[in-house]
């Protein structure tokens, strides 16, 4: 299209009827009558009737770009962050003739604006603004938060709660970070200061907080309930010891009482949101071979009941899929790595294989469709792999999530030495050891950190991967960020800055291109907005000098999540096309 469409929000009727269009915009709030949605576009704050009757307009104008709009409970106000760059603000907008009351400005970065269920309070996260003296590049170190109370009336706060100064207790980077709820009586968050993203509780009025959800797994898609005495979330466990590699749905009331898992099994279930009248569990709901569908189950009963199942094409081939299977290896260091195996009974002999590695790399692949609609399409892709005769490994290296602490935040990963390329060699050897794996023909594919690492590992150990598709992958670590390193906009420089560029450029797969042999083919989106387009023509170019058999695929004007549905089969078939023409 020459003219491609603008991002609009649009409102449906519950009784039906054509999508009416609100207006442009990414980011938006519905106000507690439901009939007034406020919607962020290019930074400011616009509002319009829910149902399109009129033009959106200019709410206020301030300085920075806004974001996270929370509506107060009689909808009188509208509590928003307004990012200043090494700060941020929250902002009150308190109706039309009033000025905007800002909660307590400071040099930090403040977030997560909370109504408590009255209106006359809020709370939320701060963070300390950017600058200082510059740390180490390559040691960890802790980074701070604190839950503030902030009083509209007497326009004062108080730190109700401040994060311990380890590592674990540092600011979460796990879905919905800290979670943040103001519930009854208490208020509600998350932390990783005991190894694992768990929900904590503190009372309102202040004390110590309360572990909500012990044990050896993580909390994420976290939901308060209408009457806000109840949490529900996704959680990696239940009764079953595969369960740390699906998800289900888990509920624990605000004081820790009752908690309960509530959907064990052997399929997986995310976004739970409990209904207004309190009886049923709504969320999303996939298995192994059964693709994702919504889902309601009736909270006393146990009873399930899947929503659109009409809407799954008559020609889905559920019945030619595979259940994919737990693995556990150690890589060199004996790290213990999760991964997923994909294996058809209906072939036999020596097979090839394909090591399939993830993105993000904050993600965990799961024993079935992924919750993500990027990871269900790769999950799609590993299925035809394994359909056509492939066997295919999905490996869950560290610097993901679903382990814990120091499996998702190494020392030493990404730039900082890449230690998490062990794993991916772990499992290509793994598949080698395994009788029916032709281990002369071994790929191995991924996209965006998949890619990275799989660029990675043709450079690194071509004698062991006969060949790899790379998707949007990062290749050269020094760029960017690394270059802050070196030049950064200030007389102070980190006293590692040096040592540090070495570091990040031995983790780069362009460090190794003496011995990258493999066949490749690079695909890449030309408006990539998470990955530099630059990254694979500057390897590309690389490749060619090393005369390495090398395929390419650009995909002209779309981005990183290949947002048009043919530009992601396109994809999709170019990978197994690759690997059936390079490995069968």
């Amino acid at each position: 299209d020459p003219f491609p469409p603008a991002v609009q929000i649009h409102s449906v009727p519950f009784s039906g009827g054509e999508p009416v269009t609100i207006g442009e915009g990414q980011d938006y709030v519905i106000s507690p009558d439901s009939k007034t949605i406020a919607i962020v576009n290019n930074g400011q704050v616009w509002t319009a009737p829910i149902d399109g009757s009129s033009s959106p307009r200019k709410l206020f104008q301030t300085r920075g770009r806004q974001r996270e709009l929370n509506y107060s409970p009689d909808g009188s106000k509208l509590a928003f962050v307004s990012n200043r760059g090494d700060h941020s603000f929250i902002g009150i907008y308190c109706g039309e003739g009033n000025t905007i009351q800002w909660a307590d400005p400071s040099f930090d970065r403040d977030l997560s604006p909370r109504w408590s269920p009255d209106g006359s309070k809020m709370v939320f996260i701060r963070r300390p603004g950017s600058g200082g003296e510059p740390g180490l590049i390559l040691k960890a170190s802790h980074s701070p938060w604190s839950i503030v109370v902030f009083d509209l009336d007497s326009e004062k706060t108080r730190i109700l709660w401040k994060a311990p100064e380890t590592l674990r207790g540092s600011y979460p980077s796990t879905q919905g970070r800290t979670n943040l709820h103001w519930a009854k009586g208490h208020i509600v968050f998350l932390s990783y200061e005991d190894g694992w993203p768990h929900l904590y509780s503190i009372p309102e009025s202040g004390g110590i907080s309360k572990l909500l959800t012990p044990g050896s797994y993580m909390a994420e898609y976290i939901s308060l309930n209408h009457t806000k005495d109840r949490l529900y979330f996704a959680g990696n466990t239940g009764p079953d010891p595969y369960d740390i590699d699906r998800r289900h749905i888990v509920g624990v009331n605000v004081d820790g009482s009752d908690f309960r898992v509530h959907t064990p099994g052997t399929e997986l279930e995310w976004t739970p949101h409990q209904t207004g009248d309190g009886l049923y569990l709504v969320y999303i709901s996939g298995g192994p071979k059964r693709p994702p569908l919504p889902a309601v189950m009736h909270l006393s009963s146990g009873r399930k009941m899947f929503l659109g199942t009409n809407l799954v094409p008559d020609n889905f081939p559920q019945k030619y899929l595979v259940t994919p299977s737990q693995v556990i290896f150690e890589s060199k260091d004996g790290t213990p790595v999760h991964a997923t195996l994909f294996r058809s009974g209906e072939f036999t002999g020596e097979r090839p294989a394909v090591v399939y590695i993830h993105g993000g790399p904050p993600r965990q692949m799961l024993l079935g469709w992924h919750y993500s609609s990027y990871y269900s399409n790769a999950y799609a892709v590993n299925q035809y792999l394994a359909n056509r005769g492939f066997v295919v490994l999905s490996v869950n290296y560290r610097l993901g999530i679903g382990y814990g602490y120091e499996f998702h935040r190494p020392e030493d990963g990404g730039w900082r030495g890449a230690s998490e390329y062990q794993d991916i060699l772990a499992a290509g050897e793994w598949l080698a050891d395994q009788e029916y794996i032709d281990h002369t023909r071994i790929g191995v594919y991924g996209g965006s950190y998949g890619g990275y690492l799989t660029a990675m590992a043709l450079a690194r150990d071509s004698d062991l991967f006969a060949a790899g598709v790379d998707i949007h992958g990062v290749h050269d670590r020094t760029e960017g960020r690394a270059r802050s390193f070196v030049m950064p906009d200030q007389y102070e420089k980190s006293m590692d800055a040096s040592y540090a560029l070495e570091v990040a450029w031995a983790s780069s797969p362009v460090a190794d291109m003496d011995t990258w042999r493999s066949p490749v083919l690079v695909i890449h989106a030309d408006d990539d907005r998470n990955v530099r387009f630059s990254q694979s023509t500057d390897l590309v170019q690389r490749l060619r000098k090393q005369g390495v058999d090398t395929e390419t695929m650009v995909i002209v004007d779309d981005t990183h999540h290949f947002m048009m549905h043919a530009n992601q089969l396109k994809v999709n078939e170019a990978v197994a096309d690759f690997f059936e023409r390079r490995m069968k």
